[in-house]
């Protein structure tokens, strides 16, 4: 049976999701200031076949066309991230007026096709210039952070509500500098450590003092955490521990750290075992605390693990000695990733029974598959189809069992640079042609369509 919109509450937020320098280009117009996503990217040999995202989908040339889109199908949320350096191209201080133009014109846009906007403030493109005092890895970076989000907020506030601070700060933080294969491509575990108290520390700097800045009463504010369960392959203790420590390091530390201002003990530890205890201020973390009006969910995946005693650490698991991340069973995406909607649920119900009276926004979900199937013209991509039925099921059954769920958003509305991976993997419901730039929806982009507009499965084509 099909998923049908009458299984979500009336005034959910149905939407998609991009983030700014996957899709944006123009990244030397307008006054905008490099990143270092730019800098990873001009590096030899950290994307897939050189890839940057100069051009990415010409998002800041097409807005106006990508919203119709956005119409065309009827989604009533998007999700976007704003790129720090297009507002202040130094970091601090000077605010460009020309990057507050873009999203103004962008939200305005939104609001005139009856799309509500929901802004993300950090989607890992820091300003190359912060990186150059040291990143993420200094103390600094929280005021750097919180400096930036009032900006956005008193630039945009009258146009925004929604607000996300940051997105995936494990991905920022263990990802860009504890394995390093993103920006700024660092293999420190204890930067990795620090890197993630200040940004878990920036989120709640920065939603105490957006709330000061043009209060309106729909205003809310949150963090996007990709919360992944960590199943042990057998019933070993070993397998058990592995897995157990792998989910503080993933998800516990940032779901303690953002919604109740504390650490697990594990991390505590960790930061004993790294040599950074002596620059993390748990008073601090605990008096700063801001509560939380929403927490972003972003779901991908299980990690299954096993224990493999001359294993070392993975890089994005620093201290994490004998874990090793087994392939899972069953069906894979294009990532490598299992096609698992059990564990959204499974998620959803442990942040409700951790963290009740929480709302839940599912900010990002979604799948790479090749896209190599053609049918009258169009992208035939059941897979992705299959992939979004099953998880909009499992939505739907955790919401009826309690879960405060008040949005899906499929990741993505259009293929795009993906990180390190260049173009070689597409996520979007709308197929991006990287020499010309034109877009068309794929079968998926139909099937959302007709989910929308509560019809039966489509294939007629479209395109802008």
């Amino acid at each position: 049976m099909d998923i049908t919109r009458d299984r979500f509450p009336s005034d959910f937020l149905w939407g998609v999701a991009t983030s700014a320098y996957q899709i944006e280009g123009a990244v030397t117009e307008d006054g905008r200031g490099p990143t270092i996503w730019d800098e990873f990217s001009h590096t030899p040999g950290r994307t897939r076949d050189g890839d940057t995202g100069d051009v990415a989908a010409d998002h800041y040339h097409r807005l106006h066309p990508d919203v119709a889109l956005m119409g065309d199908i009827g989604v009533n949320a998007y999700r976007f991230s704003i790129a720090w350096s297009r507002l202040l191209p130094d970091g601090v201080g000077r605010v460009e007026p020309r990057g507050v133009a873009f999203y103004r014109e962008l939200c305005e846009a939104l609001h005139a096709a009856g799309i509500t906007p929901v802004a993300t403030l950090y989607h890992w493109d820091l300003p190359a210039v912060l990186q150059g005092r040291g990143g993420w890895g200094e103390r600094d970076s929280v005021e750097w952070f919180t400096e930036y989000a009032v900006a956005a907020k008193a630039h945009l506030g009258d146009l925004v509500a929604l607000w996300t601070t940051i997105n995936e700060p494990w991905c920022a933080a263990f990802l860009g500098h504890g394995s390093g294969v993103h920006a700024p491509g660092l293999s420190d575990p204890a930067c990795a450590y620090l890197a993630a108290h200040h940004m878990v520390l920036a989120h709640h700097s920065a939603v105490g003092a957006m709330r000061q800045v043009s209060p309106r009463r729909d205003d809310r504010f949150g963090a996007v955490l990709n919360l992944i369960p960590a199943r042990p392959v057998t019933t070993s203790a070993a397998d058990t521990r592995a897995a157990d420590l792998v989910d503080v390091i993933h998800n516990r530390q940032f779901l303690e750290g953002v919604l109740r201002g504390t650490y697990p003990a594990e991390i505590r530890e960790m930061h004993q075992r790294f040599g950074i205890a002596g620059r993390i201020d748990l008073a601090e973390l605990s008096s700063r605390r801001a509560p939380s009006d929403l927490l972003g969910v972003n779901y991908y995946n299980i990690n299954h693990i096993a224990y493999r005693p001359e294993a070392p650490a993975p890089g994005e698991y620093p201290g994490a000695d004998g874990a090793v991340i087994v392939p899972p069973p069953g069906r894979l995406t294009e990532m490598g990733w299992g096609v698992e909607p059990e564990g959204l649920g499974w998620m959803l119900d442990r942040v409700t029974r951790e963290h009740p009276g929480l709302p839940l926004y599912v900010l990002e979900n979604g799948a790479a598959f090749p896209d190599d199937r053609m049918v009258d013209g169009v992208v035939d991509d059941a897979n992705r189809i299959e992939y979004l039925r099953l998880h909009l099921a499992v939505l739907a059954d955790s919401i009826a069992a309690g879960a405060d769920v008040r949005g899906y958003f499929v990741w993505s509305l259009l293929d795009n640079f993906e990180w390190a991976l260049g173009y070689s993997k597409r996520f979007g419901i709308v197929a991006v042609d990287q020499a010309t730039g034109h877009r068309a929806l794929k079968r998926s982009g139909f099937w959302y369509r007709d989910l929308m507009r509560g019809q039966g499965p489509s294939s007629q084509p479209a395109s802008k």
